[in-house]
């Protein structure tokens, strides 16, 4: 049976509200974790994301995946990672840091 490939889930209200009371230091954190967990070497996003969120488990309790995943594309976004695939799919992307 093949699997039906979506897009990763949006956040419902539990989560949203959550999120909203991440401190901008919270954040950072989660930014700085995500990008320890990646190389010069291509790595799932799904990988990179499950990897932080062990390390921050007891800090970050309820923040879910997706967040990290959205992160994720932030990190991209302001040119700290490089991506391929769909960022809308953690399980179907990768990053890496760019060599310096």
């Amino acid at each position: 049976m093949d699997e039906e490939i979506t897009d990763d889930p949006q956040f419902n209200t539990e989560q949203l509200n959550r999120l909203k009371s991440l401190t901008d230091s919270e954040i950072k954190s989660i930014d700085e974790t995500l990008l320890n967990n990646t190389s010069t070497d291509w790595r799932k996003v799904a990988r990179v994301v499950g990897s932080a969120m062990a390390e921050l488990k007891k800090a970050h309790e309820g923040i879910p995946d997706v967040f990290f995943a959205h992160r994720i594309k932030v990190l991209v976004e302001q040119g700290l990672l490089e991506s391929q695939g769909n960022l809308n799919r953690m399980r179907f992307s990768e990053v890496r840091r760019q060599d310096q």
